[in-house]
């Protein structure tokens, strides 16, 4: 979900997480993520990244108040991008990772030659259109412009939520692929195209902007009442998951934080901490 990253610093955090993962001992060192003839060592801590919030958050919530139950040792990796825990997980930097949803992974394995599939549905951020200038979506008009994230898949879930509202009309049938160029009717509305992460910070400098959800929650927009638009739960196919690289959905550590995961207790944290902003969504299996 992020193009704009300049290389130098992406470099530099990708040699900054490998010597920091090394020298904690994570599944980037054969000989501790590895033991008895290539099986999981269930001592070893199981390193998860995750986007700062609300993954983090939830994930620590697990570290801190159920992993000992189930004998789990469980250690959360921030990353305030969405590339690099993807190519983490897959070079066996970290034993897997939670902050995206199926459309995003299956675009980024194609582009990428990756191989991370989901294992458990934990919840869902509803995508908002937000605004510093108009109070209400009959504000918005023509001339005034719009910034949208610009990676395929949230490009085209933020398209869909504009044609949603009537902001804007699109081609029949091109779905969450939806492009700018897929538009057929922008009712004189102008768009900025930007990095997930940066459209917050550009929300002052735009007339609207559609905000992912955890990228909201870290900019203290509360999605459920900020939003002057904000994608429906019901139907929804962008929950977010855990994931790791195929062929290590049975390590018993995973088993045991995907159960955790899907918990009474998670869910109840869920629903109190974010008030509607971030909805559990254990009942749709990943797939």
């Amino acid at each position: 979900m992020r193009k704009n990253i300049k290389l130098t610093a992406l470099a530099a955090t990708a040699t900054a997480l490998t010597l920091g993962l090394t020298a904690c001992g994570s599944s980037s060192d054969p000989s501790s993520a590895k033991a008895d003839g290539g099986k999981a060592d269930e001592s070893k801590p199981l390193v998860i990244a995750a986007s700062p919030s609300p993954h983090a958050d939830v994930l620590n919530f697990v570290k801190d108040k159920l992993a000992a139950k189930e004998g789990l040792k469980l250690e959360v990796k921030e990353f305030t991008d969405y590339v690099l825990p993807n190519t983490a997980t897959e070079q066996g930097q970290v034993d897997g990772n939670y902050f995206q949803h199926k459309p995003y992974l299956d675009d980024f394995n194609k582009k990428n030659n990756t191989h991370v599939v989901p294992v458990v549905n934990v919840h869902l951020e509803p995508l908002g259109l937000y605004s510093k200038k108009v109070k209400a979506l009959s504000d918005i008009k023509a001339g005034q412009t719009i910034a949208v994230p610009n990676d395929t898949t949230n490009e085209g879930r933020a398209l869909q939520l504009l044609a949603a509202n009537n902001l804007i009309t699109l081609k029949e049938g091109v779905g969450t692929s939806a492009k700018l160029s897929d538009i057929t009717d922008k009712k004189g509305l102008e768009f900025k195209e930007l990095e997930a992460a940066t459209v917050p910070r550009a929300l002052g400098d735009v007339d609207a902007a559609v905000i992912n959800g955890n990228y909201a929650i870290e900019a203290n927009l509360a999605p459920a009442k900020d939003a002057l638009a904000l994608e429906k739960a019901e139907g929804n196919p962008y929950a977010n998951f855990l994931a790791v690289k195929d062929g290590n959905q049975n390590d018993p550590r995973i088993q045991k934080l995907a159960k955790l995961l899907n918990s009474d207790d998670v869910k109840k944290f869920i629903e109190e901490k974010y008030q509607g902003s971030v909805v559990p969504a254990f009942a749709t299996p990943a797939s």
